[in-house]
């Protein structure tokens, strides 16, 4: 029971509100904490100082840390101004030399996955955060996308990794989002879960006995299958502990579950509005969205249908068209808008345990692995909330060297992924070790990187 308790009387189950009586050990209102992320392929706009464009579709604000000035592809965010910090400067020094098409699968984990031959990731900054606060709730974290599955290495379509940098499988079917979070199936659930517990039994049972007469390659292969099988060992544990506890009820009458990405606007409110009710409902504390795959193709492509435009990837190969900065830009404006709307309603939602807005006790983060057509450096991120957790917000930091950010910008070829670094920047890692320590998780380092980021 713990922190969940419930009245119970003529068959229904009603859930209290937080209450400091039946909190888990350890546990208090002001260690409440949350973390999203959302991921958008193909980076941003970027056109060039002296391009006519630059006033009103460069995507990086104009100006200093209190005093900038949004452009048109961001000013959808200036009712949020006070609660977001815009960063410049920062990458993953592993990537700045990856093709962006081969960049998303290190964006949350910093790791040296490369443009080619062998691929090993590391564990993604969403799963650190979730080890610590799954034992709290149902699901240890909610890991979501527009095109489903895992994907293939350089062309991922999750942003989470596990411990041992495999990919977490993502969702993106509404309904099937809703039915994890809040549907059950009663005494089904209860014999599948049996099921399956048998089945792995006996798995483990025959391994240890096959492993006796293997080579020591063989072995090896073996123990990565076997820490595939502990992950879902973890995973059934956790289901038998809360396969009592009653879900959690929504309204759920204004959600359309059925959408799809061909009603492009509607699907990503909808994948925000299962989000905010999964925080609401503390049935997670941590969620990825990835909107698309670097490498282009897929669902995710329909999601510019949103503007009245085709082919979102292709946007950022068309700069130089004419109109091509003012549409790529219109896209842009889109996944910034979408993102704010999902900030205003955390905002205004009072946490349940009266400590503060949903906002406050929320780090939200938005960004891409690329800057500029597929360039790996200068990544364009948005984060939002956590005034409760000690982020000061309504400020752009720049960490670049670069005061006015013309490094590679304006270009619409390969030129500048292949190019050398000319301006310095600092690890996006330090950003993450300044979350961690945030939100309670006690490290000095991500990715081989110590320390925090100054400013933040």
């Amino acid at each position: 029971m713990k922190r969940r308790t419930f009245l119970k009387g003529a068959g229904i189950d009603l859930a209290l509100p937080w209450m400091e009586t039946f909190a888990a050990k350890g546990e208090s209102q002001d260690k409440l904490a949350r973390f999203v992320s959302i991921y958008h392929p193909d980076g941003v706009g970027l056109p060039r100082q002296d391009d006519p464009a630059w006033k009103d579709w460069s995507w990086f604000p104009q100006g200093g840390e209190r005093d900038f000035r949004l452009t048109k592809v961001l000013d959808v965010l200036e009712p949020l101004r006070n609660d977001i910090t815009i960063y410049s400067g920062l990458s993953h020094p592993a990537s700045r030399k990856v093709h962006g098409h081969s960049n998303a699968d290190q964006y949350l984990t910093g790791a040296a996955t490369g443009s080619e031959g062998p691929y090993k990731n590391t564990i993604s900054l969403d799963q650190v955060i979730a080890e610590e606060f799954g034992r709290h709730t149902r699901h240890s974290s909610l890991v979501l996308s527009t095109n489903a599955g895992t994907g293939a290495p350089r062309a991922t379509h999750t942003s989470s990794f596990d411990q041992q940098g495999r990919p977490i499988p993502s969702i993106s079917r509404p309904k099937e989002i809703f039915d994890l979070l809040f549907v059950t199936q009663g005494k089904e659930t209860r014999d599948k879960l049996a099921r399956s517990k048998s089945a792995l039994d006996l798995l483990i049972a025959n391994v240890n006995t096959l492993n006796r007469k293997l080579s020591s390659h063989d072995r090896e292969t073996l123990q990565q299958y076997l820490d595939a099988v502990r992950d879902t060992e973890i995973k059934l544990h956790r289901a038998e502990k809360w396969i009592d506890t009653a879900l959690p009820e929504v309204d759920a009458r204004h959600l359309n579950l059925e959408v799809t990405v061909r009603d492009s606007r509607a699907y990503v409110q909808t994948i925000y509005e299962l989000i905010y009710l999964a925080f609401l409902s503390d049935s997670t504390r941590v969620a990825t969205y990835m909107m698309g795959r670097e490498n282009s193709g897929g669902p995710q492509d329909l999601l510019a249908r949103a503007v009245g435009l085709n082919n979102a990837h292709g946007l950022t190969h068309e700069v130089k068209k004419p109109n091509g900065w003012r549409n790529l830009g219109i896209y842009n404006r889109f996944q910034a808008e979408e993102f704010g709307r999902f900030l205003q309603k955390l905002k205004d939602t009072p946490e349940p345990n009266g400590n503060g807005t949903l906002l406050d006790n929320t780090f939200a983060m938005h960004g891409s692995a690329s800057s500029s057509f597929h360039l790996s450096r200068n990544y364009p991120i948005i984060s939002a909330g956590g005034k409760n957790l000690g982020f000061k917000n309504g400020r752009y930091l720049k960490f670049s060297r670069d005061e006015n950010l013309q490094s590679n910008a304006g270009i619409d070829d390969d030129s500048g992924w292949r190019s050398d670094i000319e301006h310095y920047e600092l690890p996006l890692a330090h950003l993450f070790v300044t979350i961690l320590k945030r939100v309670g998780i006690e490290t000095n380092e991500f990715a081989g990187y110590k320390g925090t980021l100054d400013r933040v």
